[in-house]
């Protein structure tokens, strides 16, 4: 049975009814300003910290429980002596039950406050407390989450107080990764901070014998803000697509379709109306996109709807749903409709390595500006949205990356080869299997996410009649492949940067 707790939360979710029989049967609870009115208010009897410490609230609460009686009874060692006689001397008893969860800085940040009123949402004795009641596991149960009140009876096993006490040491490893993340504003940190918050676990990771957890990043908006309309639960797969699908429908701001497979688009499409782009994505590569994922920067009609029930997809996400869409989807039960659009404020990438990881600013893809160069011909205003279209296209395919172009339409991808020949000839035969009129127009665009070395692909490009081709440039042998072009009749456009996706 619990003889000493002490209890201070912002999060006062079921904590009247948990407490409540622990009091019955003979809980002291100690508490400080808001929580210890909050349970007065719920006719359970509270000993202010203040009364314990000899010492007021001071600082307009800055300073309440950072006090040596506090941590004393949460530090001191059952089996050792002199601790105990320490407790005995100050009048202090040791608390076997704490209760604390943090000042909201993610919500007051969320909502917009700034300044000295977010400073004072950083809680310091808060994780002081969580800190030292987790050391003390052997003998304290610490609780910082109202959904572990139900995992706690009068009496705990010490494996039950040791996964509390991780809980708990993880909780303010979150919470100080998102404050150092606020304050630093974007600064590489010696001692980078990274958390989470559990989201949910899945099912299965990537192959079905590995095990995987979602989690989100606190500050963040992101995929676990989105609305599960209908389908089955989200798989560790369909969300690596959902991610990749959407980062890439957010870099146009046309009407745009993007169709994913195994992290790579498989068809993008872009028009006036919604229904046109979503025809040109499923087109694109026709026998690739089944089983994709989707993912549409337009609210989603009855029509576009019917059109992406004609093939098996597994996920689709948009901004929104009409009435007659949904009505269209509901007869495919196992289709996972998402709602929901995103602008992440994350600055940073993260990969795993060996025994550590990477971290990166996020890849900046731009249109043509001042670094672009033209050699030949100059697009005309039409084409250099065309441009554009292709360039941004082959940014978000892994690389080596081959991406082939028509009127807003991906029709032939190369992407994840070992070199860019390979990448070139597979963009090309994907294009001549499945568009081959369009590739003869000549109003073809070819992209390349990084230089050519050689002249070789420029050729390949010739030979299949593509007219325009765009590349970072940069290499020693542009040159070389400046002069093949001219006399091959191939325009080029230098954007003066690369995009590699490893």
């Amino acid at each position: 049975m619990f003889k000493n707790a002490l209890v201070s939360v912002s999060d006062k979710t079921g904590l009247a009814e948990f407490l409540n029989p622990l009091v019955k049967k003979g809980l002291r609870v100690v508490s400080t300003g808001g929580t210890a009115k909050y349970l007065r208010e719920h006719h359970i009897p509270v000993v202010d910290v203040s009364e314990v410490t000899g010492f007021p609230e001071v600082m307009d609460g800055r300073v309440k429980t950072l006090h040596p009686k506090i941590h004393m009874s949460l530090l001191a060692r059952t089996w050792n002596s002199q601790d105990m006689e320490l407790l005995k001397s100050e009048s202090v008893e040791a608390f076997d039950l704490v209760i604390v969860n943090l000042y909201p800085f993610e919500k007051s940040l969320g909502s917009g406050v700034e300044g000295p009123a977010l400073i004072e949402q950083i809680d310091i004795g808060g994780p002081s407390m969580l800190r030292s009641a987790s050391k003390s596991f052997d003998r304290i149960t610490v609780l910082c989450d109202p959904e572990d009140y139900s995992q706690v009876s009068q009496k705990t096993s010490p494996e039950l107080r040791k996964k509390l006490a991780a809980k708990a040491f993880a909780h303010v490893s979150v919470y100080d990764s998102l404050i150092s993340r606020t304050l630093g504003e974007g600064e590489i940190l010696k001692e980078f901070p990274l958390g989470g918050h559990w989201q949910q676990s899945l099912r299965y990771g990537e192959n079905p014998h590995q095990k995987a957890w979602w989690y989100r990043i606190p500050g963040e908006e992101g995929l676990h803000g989105a609305r599960i309309v209908q389908g089955k639960e989200l798989s560790y797969n369909n969300l690596l697509d959902l991610d990749a699908a959407w980062r890439a429908c957010s870099l146009f701001s046309d009407t745009t379709v993007v169709a994913v497979k195994h992290n790579n688009p498989c068809g993008v499409g872009t028009g006036d109306h919604l229904l046109v782009a979503t025809e040109k994505a499923l087109g694109a590569d026709p026998v690739s996109v089944f089983g994709g994922i989707i993912a549409m920067n337009r609210t989603v009609t009855g029509d576009v709807a019917q059109k992406l029930t004609e093939i098996f997809l597994e996920c689709v996400l948009a901004p929104g749903y009409t009435a007659e869409a949904l009505e269209v989807f509901s007869a495919k039960k196992n289709l996972r409709i998402l709602q929901g659009e995103f602008q992440s404020k994350s600055q940073y990438q993260v990969r795993e390595v060996l025994g550590g990881f990477l971290v990166q600013t996020h890849d900046q893809v731009e249109g043509i500006g001042p670094s672009w160069k033209f050699f030949g011909k100059e697009p005309s205003a039409e084409f250099r949205e065309e441009l554009e279209f292709s360039w941004k296209l082959c940014s978000v395919l892994k690389s080596n990356a081959i991406a082939v172009s028509f009127q807003g339409q991906s029709i032939g991808l190369g992407m994840g080869q070992v070199n860019r020949v390979d990448a070139v000839e597979q963009a090309i035969h994907r294009a001549r299997r499945h568009h081959s009129k369009k590739l003869e127009s000549g109003h073809c665009v070819l992209s390349s996410d990084g230089f050519f070395p050689f002249a070789d692909s420029i050729e390949l490009a010739a030979a299949a009649g593509i007219k325009w081709v765009v590349q970072p440039g940069g290499s020693i042998k542009d040159k070389e492949v400046i002069e093949a072009a001219q006399r091959l009749g191939v325009h080029l456009a230098f954007t003066g940067q690369r995009h590699f996706r490893h």
